[in-house]
């Protein structure tokens, strides 16, 4: 394979019988986690497991009298790589929604004991997630979320104290790992660490599956880090209570970046869409972690600058916990 060919294409025609062939050939290209480009044309990157499952799949669809192709390519008009990348985040993106909707069905389920199967039920959802990551090709955002509330009911189920608020002085100097192509919770994360964390931080951003971790570095917004999703919050919200920063204005950036991570209008930000669409943009303009990073500290400064600036919000759940006024009692007429 030529260094510049990143992805395995399947082109594949299906007989009209047996009926049932479709939806097998559907169902498996969902498990290996290829993308549809358009008609019979599927995806995925490059790689030998790639390479044996669209090698296992053609035979079956060879086998039942229909035709299939393997193809080494590049784009060279067209979808560029990142835009296939995005396209793979986005199906197990998806894949990572559906599996979190489960947990947080579960998570309803623990009142003031854990349901009797729920040592079952979590191991259930632990393989599912493994399932997902296992074609999870460029890292998708919602693992995270979805680490971070299995762990939660985790905890619920063993019962151990929540984890202590520690010192921001204790944690200087260090170096700070996270995933490669760095996006919203990242680029916050890294900003709130080095402006009100550990303002001499180096970084590190790398491939999450081939990551060792080593002796002092601290690992943020990565499955087992010592930073990263916690119950319902991000990365950054995780940052933001154990360092028991209480800056309102950082609070409000919090939840911001909660509703784009998590997506789940939680605190319902008018803010969120178009840091959201900014963001967006700035990772599209910039492939390099550093320079997003760089970028994005400019605009989380300003940002900071801008809730600073103004009085202490409450947000939308705040609201609807607020007791409403007792409405003055009428005169009777007499």
């Amino acid at each position: 394979m030529r260094p510049d060919e990143r992805w395995l294409l399947l082109i594949h025609q299906l007989p009209a019988a047996p009926a049932y062939l479709r939806v097998k050939v559907w169902r498996r290209l969902q498990r290996i986690g290829a993308i549809g480009l358009r008609g019979s044309v599927y995806i995925l990157p490059r790689g030998d497991q790639a390479l044996e499952d669209f090698q296992w799949l053609a035979r079956e669809i060879t086998a039942a009298k229909g035709e299939a192709s393997i193809c080494e390519a590049r784009f060279v008009l067209g979808a560029s790589d990142a835009e296939l990348e995005a396209m793979f985040r986005a199906a197990r993106d998806v894949d990572y929604q559906a599996l979190a909707a489960q947990v947080r069905a579960l998570a309803r389920r623990f009142t003031k004991r854990p349901p009797p199967d729920a040592a079952d039920a979590i191991a259930a959802l632990r393989a599912r997630k493994a399932e997902i990551v296992a074609i999870d090709f460029f890292g998708a955002p919602g693992r995270e979320a979805v680490a971070g509330l299995l762990a939660d009911l985790e905890r619920r189920l063993s019962g151990p104290a929540t984890a202590p608020v520690v010192r921001a002085r204790d944690h200087r100097g260090r170096t700070w790992v996270t995933r490669s192509g760095i996006q919203v919770d990242r680029i916050a994360s890294a900003w709130l660490i080095r402006r009100f964390i550990d303002p001499e931080a180096t970084f590190r951003f790398v491939a999450a599956k081939a990551y060792v971790h080593a002796p002092g570095e601290l690992r943020f917004d990565m499955s087992d880090g010592e930073f990263t999703h916690e119950g319902e919050w991000c990365s950054f919200e995780t940052l933001v209570h154990r360092f028991g920063l209480t800056d309102p204005a950082l609070h409000a950036i919090a939840e911001i970046i909660h509703d784009i991570d998590l997506k789940d209008d939680r605190f319902a930000r008018p803010e969120a869409a178009g840091l959201a669409h900014v963001l967006a943009g700035l990772a599209s303009a910039h492939p390099d972690d550093a320079q997003r990073l760089a970028r994005g500290a400019q605009l989380f400064d300003d940002l900071y600058a801008y809730f600073a600036s103004r009085p202490p919000e409450r947000t939308a759940r705040t609201r609807a916990r607020a007791p409403r006024a007792k409405a003055a009692p009428r005169k009777r007429s007499s």
